[in-house]
Parts: C-alpha cells; structure tokens; sequence
C-alpha cells in the first residue's frame, strides 16, 4: 500500500478524534519522521507512535486505530530498544481495597466495571486527577438523544390517521379502484434546549464537567442547542462548543468567558440573556436548564422576576443544583427561594449519573403531553 502525505494526515485526523491530542505541531513531526525512516509500515508504525502519542494511555487507542487505518498483521507490543510503558491504570473508586486478588479471569473486568458505576454516582467535586481523567472519557462517549417535538408537517406511514388527500390521489392513479388506504402521522423537529451554566467560584469545582457535557449535547443538536455561561456577565458559548475536538472547544470557551470563579449575580446575568436573546425567541418553547448553586450576591428579588419572565417564555425549567445531590439539603437559599416558584423540576448535578438523570427530565418536560405533576415545582434528590 503506497502510503502518501494525504493518507498519513487523514491517519493522525483519525487519532485526533479518537480523543488523542494530535495537533499541528505532532503531524508535522510525524511527516518529517516517516520522510526520514521510508514508508514501509512497521517504519511508519514507530514513526507515528513516537510522535503522536502524548502519554502511555494513548498507545492502545494507536495501535487499534493504526491497525484499522493501515490493515495487514499485528505490530509487536513492544518497541525494539525500551519496553512499553504500562498505561497508568486507574485507582479502585470503591470503599474496598482493589489489590490483586486470585480468582476468575473475568474479576478484572468485573471490578473495572463496578468502579466505573461508583464513578458515575461520585460528586464531582470530589475527584482527584486519575478519576477527573476518567470521567471526561467516560463524559466523550455520552450518547444523548435530543429533545423532540411535533411539527405542523405530517409524514407517510403505515400506521396513523388515515389522509384523505393521499387516498384521493391514489384512486385517481386506479382509475376509482379502493387498492390502498394511506396513512399518515405528525413529523418531529427538535426541541430547541438552553443550557445556562453559572461559572462563578462556588461552581468551579463543577465548571471543567458541566462545560464538557454541554459540549457533547451541542455536538448532538449543534442546530438546536445554546450554552451561555452566567457569573458577574453573561457570555454565550454556542459557537465555541460546536467544535469536534472538546480540548479544543473548552479551550476556545474559557478564552471566551472573561469571569470564571469570578462572582455571581444571577438575576442580572438572567435579565441580560432575556434581554439580549431569550425574548427575541432562543428561550420561547425551549427547554431551559440551569446549572447553579444558588448563591446569590445580587438581589434574590431580582431573580425571581427574571425567573418569572423566563418561565412565561420557555417550555419547561429545570434547575440543576449540585448541592441538592448530598444528604438533608433544603433549598433555603435566598435565591433558590425566590427561584424555585418559576422553575417546573430541581434536581441534583453534581454527578455523571445526575447529570444524566437531568437530561431525562429535558426529554420527559419537552413533550406536550407530560403530566401535571412532572411539570410541577417540585426538589428531586438523586
């Protein structure tokens, strides 16, 4: 297989959104290496492992994607000269002690498994470097489904109200002859979802994950997904998150946002977003989330009229408080108080797992149908 400049950019593309850190500088040295080593593929194998691997964790994700890019036999796991460096593994998350334990193959598999769950239920705020890494793996992989809702248009199918339009026309074709009813039902469009993330320094233990899973929402519905950050201003970051690479996506959000683990004026920041772009139609029939803590240094007055004014306009509101997620929180907050009249559902976000359950309750409040009391103010603790 001729191996050209074309094919070998593609390659390191591929590793790049596989979730490797491949950047200009790394291709650039990877050319240069296999222009000066030749192009057969075991060269271009140690030429590329050499200068596109970052770190021992990335060396797996290399191999299966050098192998699935390039075909042909399996390389050897160790490099000719030093041996493979062990990829670092990841610390037990449970109570237990995880040491090495004789028994079934399978306990390895097992245990991994039952860390990654209690990883999903930790507070996030509570993780150290090894688990952090491990969740924005597991946060990378995130598959959520958007909201829908039904359009005006209806669509063909076998099972539905009968159209009599199309009926007609089909015994037009058949001469008079009844040969076949046809059906209809209503299409769906996407349900637009706004999320308002509060960057202040009481939430930037969470800021790195709710950024992150605002990322993979938009790379869902990058056409019906909007994120604005709220502290002492409000900064939208729609555009920077619709990048693939999300190093690259929070990176060019954090240049983005000038007041990061700065102060919190929610009602103000809340007035400017209706102001500027909720009453001009981003929040009208869309589903509002809002990632806070509550703590208010403005006036709490103020965000409960702006609260108010956003929930005339939004289909549903859904706060997502990380302190609602530890044992005997009550929402006594001054701003979670003059807040939470407005707001349809609260509930916890301060773990994977809750951030998940968030993203069922935007599904479950944006369809027309939910009932009463889902759409009710209500505190949910998970």
């Amino acid at each position: 297989m001729e191996h050209t400049a074309t094919g070998l950019v593609g390659f390191a593309r591929a590793l790049r959104h596989s979730g490797m850190a491949c950047g200009p500088t790394r291709v650039q040295a990877f050319l240069a290496a296999t222009e000066h080593v030749g192009l057969d593929r075991s060269a271009v194998y140690w030429a590329g492992r050499l200068t596109l691997c970052s770190e021992p964790d990335d060396v797996p994700r290399y191999d299966a994607a050098f192998g699935s890019w390039f075909g042909g036999a399996a390389l050897p796991a160790e490099s000719p000269g030093r041996p493979l460096p062990r990829p670092a593994r990841i610390a037990a998350l449970s109570a237990a002690d995880g040491g090495d334990q004789d028994g079934d193959a399978d306990k390895p598999l097992a245990a991994a498994a039952s860390d990654a769950e209690v990883l999903r239920r930790r507070d996030l705020a509570e993780l150290g470097t090894a688990e952090r890494e491990h969740l924005r793996r597991m946060l990378a992989v995130l598959r959520p489904e958007p909201p829908t809702r039904p359009a005006l248009r209806h669509r063909r199918s076998k099972r539905g109200a009968l159209s009599s339009r199309a009926t007609l026309r089909e015994l037009l074709r058949s001469g008079g002859e009844p040969l076949r009813l046809r059906r209809q039902k209503r299409s769906r469009r996407p349900r637009r979802v706004v999320l308002l993330i509060d960057v202040s320094g009481s939430m930037s233990p969470y800021a790195d994950a709710l950024m992150r899973f605002a990322h993979v929402v938009v790379r869902r519905s990058p056409a019906s997904t909007e994120v604005f950050t709220l502290g002492t201003r409000m900064t939208r970051v729609s555009r920077q998150l619709r990048q693939r690479d999300p190093e690259a996506a929070l990176l060019a959000a954090s240049r983005a946002v000038p007041d990061f683990s700065g102060g919190t004026r929610l009602g103000e920041t809340l007035r400017v977003f209706l102001d500027r772009w909720g009453q001009r139609g981003v929040a009208r029939g869309s589903v509002v989330v809002l990632f806070s803590d509550g703590w208010e240094r403005g006036d709490s007055a103020e965000l409960g009229e702006q609260m108010r004014r956003l929930r005339r306009l939004a289909r549903a509101v859904v706060w997502a408080n990380p302190h609602a997620g530890h044992d005997g929180y009550q929402p006594v907050q001054s701003g979670i108080v003059a807040a939470l009249p407005h707001v349809d559902r609260m509930v916890a976000g301060h773990s994977l797992r809750s951030l998940e359950d968030v993203w069922s309750w935007v599904r479950r409040l944006s369809q027309p149908g939910s009932a009463p009391e889902e759409r009710s103010a209500g505190f949910r603790q998970n």
